[in-house]
């Protein structure tokens, strides 16, 4: 059965800081760029009959680096965190002790930049599984493979799975990672989460 692997693009210098980063380009650090490049050997593992990846720069270089040949698609686009963004979850408690993005979205942002809810980026997720599902369904066999961003993708695997959006939080996702969503007896599961080249 096919199926839908999951990358969290590569290290940079916000993902390190913790800052949250959604329309924000920040380029791949040297060690992003490592982490990219490492997950070619991976990737070549798989026949692939799709691959898509999010607008960014720092998606779209990951997939370049890691050999792949990738379709822009803006629904991969990360969570627009609206006014959040640049700024850590540390600093956002100092006026908002109790906030969660899970469950309590962000504050607006500039124009352009509303913020999304957790049923937003929901909605966006499931066209996500829907193009991907029309992909494995096809008959040509092979898995989809998506290039995106921790928060959407880990809510991409909450609608996957079955799960409000909200069910995201339950799946910490590192840079520069490869996840794989399988199946087991016609229903979805998590085959491998998180897994990094050896040596």
């Amino acid at each position: 059965m096919s199926d839908l692997i999951l990358v969290r693009h590569g290290e940079t210098e916000w993902s390190l800081s913790g800052q949250h980063t959604s329309w924000t380009e920040k380029p791949l650090t040297p060690g992003g760029e490592a982490q990219a490049r490492a997950l070619a050997p991976l990737l070549g593992e798989h026949k692939i009959c799709l691959a898509l990846v999010s607008p960014m720069g720092r998606a779209q270089d990951t997939a370049k680096l890691a050999g792949l040949d990738a379709r822009v698609d803006p629904d991969l686009q990360e969570w627009d965190y609206g006014g959040y963004e640049g700024i850590t979850t540390r600093e956002i408690h100092r006026t908002r002790p109790g906030w969660n993005l899970w469950t309590d979205g962000v504050a607006p942002g500039p124009e352009g930049h509303p913020g999304e809810s957790p049923e937003e980026v929901g909605i966006r997720a499931d066209r996500v599984i829907a193009k991907a599902e029309a992909a494995l369904a096809n008959g040509m066999g092979g898995d989809v493979v998506l290039v995106a961003h921790a928060h959407f993708l880990r809510v991409l695997t909450a609608r996957r799975l079955g799960l409000p959006p909200s069910g995201g939080a339950l799946f910490l996702l590192a840079t520069g990672t490869i996840s794989r969503l399988s199946t087991e007896h016609g229903r979805p599961v998590i085959a491998t989460w998180n897994e990094r080249p050896r040596g």
